[in-house]
């Protein structure tokens, strides 16, 4: 995927005021309009220029996109990182001057598609109204699906200041995570989200739960996977192990002639939500290396020993294929 720059695409300047970006956009739109502008290729920059300014002319996105593209040039080479977008707060308004069947980018998609997703429409043009909710995704330990915790974060907050030019400011919360959460779920915060407009409510915050990498578990919704090492003789004869779980080491018994990938399941050793997921054990065998010459005499007599050969499947399928 290739990276955009939005503000190349509009003709301004990195610290441009809303105002300005305005402007920039209509004076484009209005040259490279199909209704206008015959020419080959102007519809395409039509919709090039609609997408810069969807995210240029939100507050929200622009902040994201400032962040996450610094360094970038147009063209270059780009894959947005895992959760990029950790802390922002996004509310749940949209800019429509432009947003009436336009078809975007991948790379509009691959950052902003989830936001578009969440957000919905509040009917702020009323006098009263309930104000409009905000999302954020926030990253917490594996541990705290576990045991539940209280936390302090720090959303970042884009507004624009009295000139129009675009500032992130911090907001500071205390949250309580629940037990038993599990990735992409969300927490409510009631009351955290936009006023509202007369008598309308405020709006919510929501924020979305994902999981810091964890040097021993992968979570896959409420079940947890642990890649375990084992010997070729363990996995040939069977052996008694101890695993770490998030609860406890366990005793686990491999069974004979265990293959690598096979997996056990340890019942109920997951994310304990509703229902309690399981735990599940990934066989790796791991190679003892020939690096002295002990070592290297054991792997020579099972070179002559046994009657192994992992390419047999291979060979046969060979000539099954030669006689075809």
């Amino acid at each position: 995927m290739k990276y955009k720059d939005y503000y190349q695409i509009l003709g301004v300047e990195k610290s441009a005021t809303q105002d300005e970006i305005k402007r920039a956009y209509r004076k484009l739109a209005r040259t490279y309009h199909p209704d206008l502008n015959k020419d080959a290729g102007a519809e395409e920059k039509f919709k090039e220029i609609g997408e810069a300014n969807e995210v240029l002319s939100d507050p929200e996105k622009r902040a994201a996109y400032d962040q996450l593209g610094q360094g970038y040039q147009s063209g270059q080479d780009f894959q947005p990182p895992p959760n990029w977008d950790e802390g922002f707060e996004f509310s749940s308004g949209q800019n429509r001057e432009n947003m009436q069947e336009q078809q975007f980018s991948d790379f509009f998609s691959d950052l902003f598609g989830a936001a578009h997703r969440q957000q919905t429409d509040t009917g702020a043009g009323q006098f009263s109204a309930r104000g409009q909710d905000h999302h954020a995704k926030i990253i917490i330990d594996l541990e705290d699906a576990f045991q539940g915790a209280k936390h302090g974060i720090v959303l970042k907050v884009p507004e624009l200041d009295q000139t129009g030019h675009l500032v992130v400011k911090d907001r500071k919360l205390e949250i309580s995570i629940p037990k038993g959460i599990l990735e992409g779920k969300h927490i409510r915060l009631k009351g955290q989200g936009s006023p509202g407009l007369g008598d309308g409510k405020t709006g919510d915050l929501y924020l979305e739960i994902a999981f810091k990498p964890h040097p021993l578990y992968h979570a896959d919704g409420a079940d947890l996977y642990i890649d375990l090492p084992v010997t070729p003789w363990e996995a040939a004869l069977g052996a008694k192990v101890q695993v770490p779980t998030p609860g406890g080491a366990v005793d686990l018994t491999i069974p004979a002639a265990s293959r690598q990938g096979g997996k056990l399941r340890l019942k109920g050793r997951g994310i304990p939500a509703k229902p309690v997921g399981d735990m599940y054990v990934v066989f790796q065998i791991a190679l003892p290396p020939a690096d002295n010459n002990k070592a290297k005499e054991i792997y020579e007599t099972m070179a002559r020993e046994l009657d192994f050969d992992p390419r047999r499947s291979l060979k046969s399928g060979v000539r099954q294929g030669n006689r075809d």
